[in-house]
């Protein structure tokens, strides 16, 4: 870190020192003892101005308070065939740690269907994942590793993706608004593998909706990328859909992938919420409403007008488009 970068991180943190209750205890567990690296996060994503930073940041915080993000860690979601059927439709799970130690976050993209549950307790499950990987995954891998670990790598599988995928762009975009805006500067990089021709399609309408700094840290992989990826991680991390050549999302080819809620990490994850639910001295709810989370809606017409018109490209293709050269999708 440069002079510049020092120098922007102590005026930074002047000035976030003086807020004030009940901002400071959820900033303090925000940071987890490693307040340097969480300020230059939210420097980093406002091009190193500490007068935007430190608004992001207490905007950040105050969401935070307003949404009870602190406590989001002992409300589970029940009953656990809610939590199943939010996992089976909402593929994401983490298959072990790159050799630097980030944890790797594996994304079923293409076959995630979010049919199985309110929209509410999809964000509610995202926002966990979340916390449990900055309030107890990345401590633990910085005391391990003796140096500070804030960030993780996730792969994204886009087997069985189609076009149909972008009805649930509303969902997506709160979910990578949510992540921008309050989660900054968390992924290292995104891996895109098995990604078919119609990807490109998709991509222009996504491509949009993200921030310019998200979008230079895709990086599209040739097939299942398994070779490219184990110069960062050991086989034994690699995803189950990068481990075969031809092979995808589908959890139902593995007893247990990093998906299915009888995986080790989801297992622990809810095991973990609903431990801290029951040290508040109550018994495990038999139904429990969803945890309402205050998010900016995406402007739906404008994400209309850029679904059908993907869609009118494609149909013009009448059965002629080709595969595309996924190495040729720029980010």
């Amino acid at each position: 870190m440069g002079v510049v970068s020092e120098e922007a991180i102590d005026e930074f943190l002047e000035l976030i020192n003086q807020v004030e209750e009940p901002l400071k205890k959820t900033f303090e567990n925000v940071h987890q003892g490693y307040m340097r690296e969480h300020l230059s996060r939210f420097l980093k994503a406002r091009d190193w101005n500490v007068f935007k930073a430190h608004t992001m940041l207490v905007e950040c915080l105050r969401w935070r308070v307003d949404n009870e993000i602190d406590s989001i860690l002992s409300k589970p979601i029940v009953p656990s065939e809610l939590y199943r059927n939010v996992r089976d439709s909402q593929l994401i799970g983490m298959s072990g740690y790159t050799r630097e130690g980030l944890p790797v976050f594996a994304i079923g993209v293409g076959l995630s269907t979010f049919d199985k549950a309110s929209v509410h307790y999809y964000v509610q499950s995202h926002i966990q994942i979340n916390e449990y990987r900055d309030r107890v995954l990345l401590p633990s891998m910085s005391k391990k590793n003796g140096r500070p670990i804030t960030t993780c790598v996730k792969v994204l599988d886009m087997t069985g993706l189609k076009l149909s995928a972008l009805s649930q762009i509303k969902l997506v975009t709160i979910i990578s608004t949510i992540d921008d805006l309050n989660y900054p500067e968390k992924t290292n990089t995104y891996y895109v593998v098995n990604a078919p021709y119609i990807f490109s399609a998709c991509w222009k309408v996504v491509k949009p909706l993200l921030q310019e700094r998200t979008r230079k840290k895709v990086h599209v992989l040739s097939g299942s990328g398994r070779d490219e990826l184990l110069k960062i991680m050991d086989y034994t991390s690699l995803p189950h859909f990068c481990r075969r050549g031809s092979s995808g999302s589908s959890h139902h080819s593995e007893s247990v992938d990093c998906f299915s809620f009888d995986h080790p990490f989801h297992q622990q994850l809810y095991n973990y919420v609903k431990h801290h639910y029951e040290t508040q001295g109550q018994a495990e709810p038999a139904k429990q409403g969803s945890f309402h989370v205050g998010f900016p809606e995406p402007e739906a017409e404008s994400v209309q007008i850029a679904i059908e018109s993907e869609l009118h490209k494609f149909e013009n293709c009448n059965g002629l488009c080709k595969p595309a050269d996924d190495k040729k999708v720029s980010p």
